[in-house]
């Protein structure tokens, strides 16, 4: 099927309800990312956008307006210290670790912000002083993340047979660890 405002190939089509009325539009990548921005922006009516689309107007900022190259290249994109790529967050739903908020932040902000409304806390928080607070999950959460990285390096130092330095791995995760997990409480049994 060709697009209805081109000669090139329909690869979205869209189905919009109005006022009772069913409405089909089929749209080449170009033109369905016009008039998606168009729509999303609250830019007029849907016969605006489609009007828009014809036109040939400005190309989008959002996931819509990147092209297949780009979303190649951000689906290869892969956090330093778990390995998990975008391509598996996507398919997924949930990332590997904590440094992937970090590390894909440009590609989650819009998606968090649609999830949650904005970006920032907004609610209650802690009793305690909010910069011991702060800067105590920052170390920790660095810290522990850190541990993510070595466990990377253990088992590849393991593959590679670099016992030592799996050894040395493998003592920096447990000293990591007993700073900041607590040992597990036997259970009590009467």
């Amino acid at each position: 099927m060709k697009c209805q405002q081109c000669d090139k190939q329909a690869v979205f089509h869209i189905t919009e309800l109005e006022t009772g009325a069913v409405r089909e539009l089929h749209l080449c990548e170009d033109h369905a990312r016009v008039y998606l921005n168009q729509t999303e922006g609250g830019g007029g009516s849907a016969d605006e956008a489609e009007d828009a689309a014809a036109a040939g107007g400005a190309a989008g900022q959002l996931g819509v307006g990147q092209t297949a190259d780009e979303l190649a290249a951000l689906d290869q994109k892969a956090c330093d210290m778990c390995g998990i790529t975008f391509f598996e967050f996507r398919n997924q739903g949930r990332l590997g670790c904590p440094h992937d908020y970090v590390q894909f932040a440009k590609e989650l902000e819009p998606l968090i912000v649609n999830i949650h409304g904005a970006t920032e806390h907004t609610g209650r928080r802690p009793s305690r002083s909010p910069t011991t607070v702060e800067t105590a999950a920052a170390s920790g959460t660095a810290e522990l993340t850190g541990v993510i990285g070595l466990r990377r390096e253990m088992k590849d130092a393991i593959a590679c047979e670099d016992y030592e330095k799996a050894k040395e791995n493998r003592d920096a995760i447990r000293a990591i660890e007993d700073r900041w997990i607590p040992p597990a409480r036997p259970d009590s049994q009467e």
